[in-house]
């Protein structure tokens, strides 16, 4: 079986704090708009309901499936498109910041709960307890949440690689200081280093999609979300970039290739000592 070309969208959408409905309604024209464009699916920002570290998700949130949830379902059903989408999950005394994938008949095939969380809201979420690859219609699709892709937790991403994930998709929060100055610091280069790393030693396709808009509340109230979604092709290769800005809301759509895996198990030891990796 050759390449296959998959019709992706990224929904850099605004997330307002603490403003579910509104942002679950931006959601779901992003789902709409994504389907009108012939997309096969659309990647949405991590934590959309509630916003990243906005503290109304500690009393607010609900279990996955829930309400949030079963809007996405609903909205991805009706429009016969997949969707990968962040969410606040409740499940007991634990809040977790997690993803979903949902199939074109609106049913969640893979929950992701984020591993990687940053220090100033694990007060907040959760450690995640999971990596999953769900075998889909499309190909093999991996999905993990924006820092579980930094540069010093790769093993992560190398661990989806190999449990055969074809593609692996992203709901992210990228925010900056509220005067950063993208001209002189342009954003996104560690994002690039890290997607390519991996995108190249496997022959995967990576894409990252964040929110924009101005954190109200929580540990980094006052920093703004800046957009710059990025999608990057199994050779390492950029393929879309997002505008940069807090009101860089935008629909940006492309297409990625998904390679056939070249490996399986402990094949992957020699192919990846090949291509220049010599790590566990």
């Amino acid at each position: 079986m050759g390449n296959r070309k998959i019709r992706l969208a990224m929904g850099q959408m605004l997330v307002e704090g603490g403003r579910p409905d509104a942002n679950l309604a931006r959601a779901e024209q992003m789902i709409v708009d994504a389907a009108h464009a012939g997309r096969d699916i659309v990647v949405l920002p991590e934590c959309l309901d509630f916003g990243w570290g906005d503290p109304s998700a500690r009393e607010l949130a609900g279990a996955i499936p829930g309400n949030h949830s079963s809007r996405l379902c609903a909205a991805a059903r009706k429009a016969k498109i997949c969707v990968v989408a962040g969410l606040a999950e409740r499940a007991g005394e634990r809040l977790y910041n997690s993803a979903i994938f949902v199939s074109p008949d609106g049913e969640i095939i893979l929950k992701h709960r984020k591993i990687n969380e940053l220090s100033v809201v694990q007060s907040l979420y959760a450690t995640g307890d999971r990596l999953e690859v769900a075998h889909t219609s499309l190909g093999a699709m991996g999905v993990n949440i924006c820092a579980d892709n930094f540069p010093s937790s790769l093993a992560l991403g190398h661990s989806l690689a190999r449990m055969g994930a074809q593609m692996i998709l992203s709901p992210c929060a990228w925010a900056v200081v509220a005067d950063h100055d993208n001209e002189s610091e342009p954003y996104g280069g560690m994002w690039k280093e890290s997607y390519s790393t991996l995108a190249r030693l496997y022959d995967i396709a990576i894409v990252g999609v964040s929110n924009v808009g101005w954190l109200t509340a929580g540990p980094w109230e006052g920093r703004k979300c800046i957009g710059c979604s990025l999608a990057v092709g199994p050779e390492g290769n950029v393929v879309a970039v997002g505008a940069y800005g807090e009101d860089a809301e935008s629909l940006i759509v492309c297409e990625l290739d998904l390679i056939p895996r070249q490996a399986t198990g402990t094949e992957y030891a020699k192919m990846l000592q090949r291509r220049g990796y010599d790590g566990p």
